[in-house]
């Protein structure tokens, strides 16, 4: 599992949560250009992705993993992922969330 997230606290929250329901962490990124390097060289079987990555996005983080074949689930303080995006039809979990929650979208991903 990739966790992209820019804020300490969530990441660790989620990677708790994550390894509680049995995922094993592969990588933990909080920058845009950290998140990029860790879906090309790291090895896991799906992305948590916030949205959001301070003054970035982290769609272009979701298009290398689409490219490669990689499911991801966009997590979001928003109402969901803007349609002119591309990828509008994207997995996604909002903020705050709860274990059951994160467990079951993720599950659903990997489907």
């Amino acid at each position: 599992m990739l966790i992209v997230e820019d804020d300490s606290i969530i990441a660790m929250t989620a990677e708790d949560m994550l390894e509680e329901v049995g995922c094993k962490i592969a990588a933990i990124a909080g920058t845009l250009a950290e998140a990029l390097a860790r879906a090309a060289d790291t090895a896991f079987d799906v992305a948590l992705l916030d949205l959001n990555l301070k003054d970035e996005s982290s769609i272009p983080v979701a298009a290398l993993l689409r490219d490669q074949g990689k499911p991801f689930v966009f997590a979001t303080g928003y109402d969901g992922i803007p349609v002119d995006s591309g990828f509008g039809d994207a997995p996604f979990i909002s903020k705050p969330y709860r274990m059951d929650q994160l467990a079951a979208i993720i599950a659903r991903t990997l489907g």
